[in-house]
């Protein structure tokens, strides 16, 4: 436990990127050098984004976060802000790739479908979502990015007329809802892509198990520790009411067996690299 306790200590801080960090207010700035870093509130402004836009910018990786700030708030410099700004069709061009609808209804209304039929192509995986909410009924509301869902229309016209292939009855008449899964899936992808740190990615595929399945694929402790400190926070937009936050927790963690597999079998293989690297360099994790 010595050694986690170290390891902790030295980790504290360096977990992913947290969006929306508090930082000057203002949009001026031309007069910072380039390797300058701003917080969240001012790199939405010079962006022209709102708070929710600019923090799925992030998630998608559109905009980058430089080093963090000392005490683990996330940085952007100014090379990156000039990077976007400079880019043909800015700001508009930038919003409509971060732009969401919520609900079946509005991404039906967007797609010329019904809510019905937009229900069954999102929950047979046709669809896949950008992140969530909880409503006030504390029910989950899948959000959509409506520059694939034109792209998905434009792809696949003819999905949005007749009637369900043989596969989507099949799915459909077994209750299946791949909406979580794919979500999830989409979601540890762009977190992997974040870093190239073996034991944060160690983390974040770790996050996502199961409690009980997580002990019984990494049975040492003080591992479990390191992983814990680094595991990413939960995506913006996370509810912080408990009930509601209950809710989108189930979100977070995978369900089906052979999605657990797949996770569990990943995460075996990213703690043999990162153990690899400890062991020859004697940094972040227990060896």
């Amino acid at each position: 436990m010595e050694v986690a306790t170290q390891v902790l200590s030295e980790v504290r801080g360096q977990a992913l990127p947290m969006v929306g960090a508090a930082g000057p207010s203002g949009v001026a700035g031309a007069d910072l050098p380039p390797d300058a870093a701003v917080g969240g509130a001012r790199a939405a402004g010079e962006l022209r984004l709102t708070r929710t836009e600019f923090a799925r910018a992030v998630q998608l990786g559109i905009v980058r976060a430089g080093p963090p700030a000392p005490g683990g708030a996330a940085r952007y410099t100014r090379a990156e802000l000039e990077r976007i700004r400079s880019a043909e069709g800015f700001p508009d061009a930038l919003r409509e790739r971060v732009e969401t609808v919520a609900g079946a209804e509005a991404a039906g209304v967007l797609l010329g479908v019904s809510p019905g039929r937009f229900t069954r192509l999102a929950r047979c995986g046709h669809i896949t979502p950008v992140g969530y909410r909880i409503n006030r009924y504390r029910v989950v509301v899948w959000l959509y990015l409506t520059a694939e869902l034109r792209e998905f229309a434009d792809r696949e016209p003819g999905m949005l007329r007749g009637s369900a292939p043989p596969a989507d009855r099949e799915l459909l008449a077994a209750k299946a809802d791949l909406r979580p899964r794919k979500w999830r899936g989409r979601y540890v992808g762009l977190l992997l892509r974040r870093t190239a740190d073996p034991w944060e990615r160690a983390a974040v595929l770790a996050s996502v198990l199961p409690e009980e399945e997580l002990r019984e694929a990494v049975p040492d402790p003080a591992e479990r520790i390191v992983l814990a400190a680094l595991a990413p926070p939960p995506p913006y937009g996370h509810p912080q009411i408990p009930a509601a936050a209950a809710v989108a927790l189930r979100l977070l963690r995978a369900q089906p067996p052979d999605e657990v597999h797949w996770y569990r079998t990943s995460l075996d293989f990213a703690l043999t690299g990162a153990r690899g690297q400890s062991k020859s360099t004697g940094d972040r994790g227990p060896t």
